[in-house]
C-alpha cells in the first residue's frame, strides 16, 4: 500500500494583512469557505485563525470562530484545528481562549520565544487599507513572540482535560529538544503531530539541510512515536513540501504561510495550494490521506467530541 500523507491547510493566520492580496479569507463566510474548498480539494486538516471582518486584523475572542467552526463542521468532515497562537501581539491568556472553549481535536501549541520578523514585507507591500497593517510590520523589528516554558504550560494545563491533540511548531532545533522536556514530563503524549517551520525570518532556514537537520534531530528524540509535517514560509512552500514528502513528511500549505502559487503569481485560493501540493504527493506515487485517516495516524478524539 502506497503511503498516505496528510495535508494540513491553515487558510489565513496572522502574518499576511488584507492589502497584499485580496484572495486572504477575513470574514468568517470567506475562512468558511477557503476551509470547506481546502477540505474538498484534499486537505484532512484545516488550520483556523479568525480575523476582524471590518479590517481583516486578527482577532482571538472565541466568539470571532463561533461564525465559522459550525459550518465548516456541518459541511465537511475535515480535522478542525485551532490556534494557541493567535498573533505575536497577544498573551497566552488571549491566545488559548478559544481552544479551551471550544475543545477541538487538533489546537497548534508553538515551542519556544523567538524574533518573528515580518518587516521584510513593507519592501514589497507599499499601500495599506487599514491602519493597523503598516504598524504591525514594523513593529516586529523590536518584537518578541513570546512563547516561554510558563506560557507552554499553560496551555498545555489549560487544555489538559480536553482530549485535543497538538500541531507542535517547531521553527528551530532547539524547539524539539523544549518539546522532548515536556514529553519527558509527561505534559505532551504521544503520538506527536511535529510541524517544522522552515524559512520565516527568526526561525531556521529554508535550506534542503536545514530541512534534514530538523528530520534528523527529530527521529533522534522521539523515534516511531511522531507524524512529522512541514511548512515553508512563502516561496519555499512547495519546494520544501516536495523534500518533506519524499522524506516520509506530511505537509502543510494555505494563504498563512504563503501567499503565491509560483513567482510573482498570487494564489486564488487555498484549494489552489492544497491541489499543488496534492500533485506532488501524488506524483511521488503517494496518496493522501482522507480526513479519517489524519484521525488515525495521530491518535485523535474525533469530531463528535468538540464543543461546537
Amino acid at each position: 500500500m502506497a503511503r498516505k500523507v496528510i495535508i494540513t491547510c491553515a487558510v489565513t493566520g496572522a502574518i499576511h494583512t488584507p492589502s497584499m492580496s485580496p484572495h486572504l479569507p477575513v470574514t468568517p463566510e470567506e475562512i468558511a469557505e477557503a476551509a470547506i474548498s481546502a477540505a474538498e480539494a484534499g486537505a484532512a486538516i484545516v488550520h483556523l485563525h479568525a480575523r476582524d471582518p471590518k479590517n481583516g486584523k486578527p482577532d482571538q475572542s472565541p466568539e470571532a470562530f463561533a461564525p465559522f467552526l459550525q459550518v465548516v463542521k456541518q459541511r465537511s468532515n475535515c480535522v478542525i484545528n485551532i490556534t494557541t497562537g493567535g498573533a505575536p501581539t497577544m498573551l497566552v491568556e488571549e491566545r488559548v481562549r478559544p481552544a479551551a472553549h471550544y475543545k477541538p481535536e487538533v489546537a497548534s501549541l508553538n515551542m519556544g520565544s523567538m524574533n518573528f520578523g515580518l518587516y521584510p514585507m513593507l519592501n514589497r507591500f507599499k499601500d495599506f487599507k487599514y491602519d493597523w497593517e503598516e504598524p504591525y510590520l514594523e513593529g516586529s523589528r523590536d518584537r518578541i513572540f513570546r512563547n516561554t516554558f510558563s506560557d507552554i504550560e499553560y496551555i498545555l494545563t489549560t487544555c489538559a482535560e480536553n482530549g485535543t491533540r497538538f500541531e507542535i511548531e517547531c521553527y528551530d532545533i532547539g524547539h524539539l529538544y523544549t518539546l522532548a522536556h515536556f514529553v519527558d514530563r509527561g505534559l505532551i503524549k504521544t503520538p506527536l503531530f511535529v510541524q517544522s517551520v522552515f524559512g520565516l525570518l527568526g526561525g531556521i532556514g529554508p535550506h534542503p539541510e536545514d530541512v534534514a537537520h530538523m528530520k534528523r534531530t527529530a527521529d533522534r528524540l522521539f523515534g516511531n512515536e511522531y507524524q512529522w509535517s512541514v511548512l515553508g514560509a512563502g516561496k519555499n512552500q512547495l519546494p520544501i513540501a516536495a523534500q518533506a514528502a519524499a522524506m516520509g513528511g506530511n505537509v502543510r500549505v494555505g494563504l498563512e504561510d504563503s501567499l503565491w502559487i509560483g513567482p510573482g503569481k498570487l494564489a486564488e485560493s487555498n484549494a489552489q495550494q492544497v491541489k499543488a501540493a496534492r500533485q506532488i504527493i501524488e506524483g511521488l506515487g503517494l496518496e493522501i490521506a482522507t480526513p479519517d485517516d489524519a484521525r488515525n495516524m495521530l491518535s485523535l478524539k474525533g469530531g463528535d467530541r468538540v464543543n461546537f
